[in-house]
């Protein structure tokens, strides 16, 4: 139950706090951009089976993979894309959280 609610609440708490305190003048559209970072959990639509409550995303579906974090990382340092990198690391965040609290192998080989 703490993985589903720390994972869940980091998903979809922190990027309404991340709106409020730093993007107050535009909360509406910054919390609507920053929820949408969620998306890239399309990637789960190609693993088999969809969805694995043991399994940790970060290395295994595409857009969790290490190259495209290291870009989602990139994206926090121009501003024009800033937002959606903030976006994506909350959800990268959220994942690796979740592989932490499940101790998944990945993190501590």
């Amino acid at each position: 139950m703490l993985r589903f609610i720390v994972h869940y609440g980091i998903h979809f708490i922190v990027p309404l706090l991340v709106a409020y305190l730093f993007y107050k003048k535009d909360f509406l559209k910054v919390s609507g951009i920053l929820l949408l970072g969620i998306l890239i959990d399309i990637d789960h639509l190609w693993a088999s089976p969809m969805f694995d409550a043991n399994r940790c995303s970060i290395g295994f579906h595409f857009l969790h993979s290490y190259y495209l974090i290291a870009l989602y990382f990139a994206l926090l340092f121009f501003k024009k894309t800033r937002i959606i990198g903030i976006a994506l690391m909350i959800h990268i965040i959220a994942d690796l959280t979740d592989c932490y609290l499940m101790k998944h192998p990945c993190l501590f080989s």
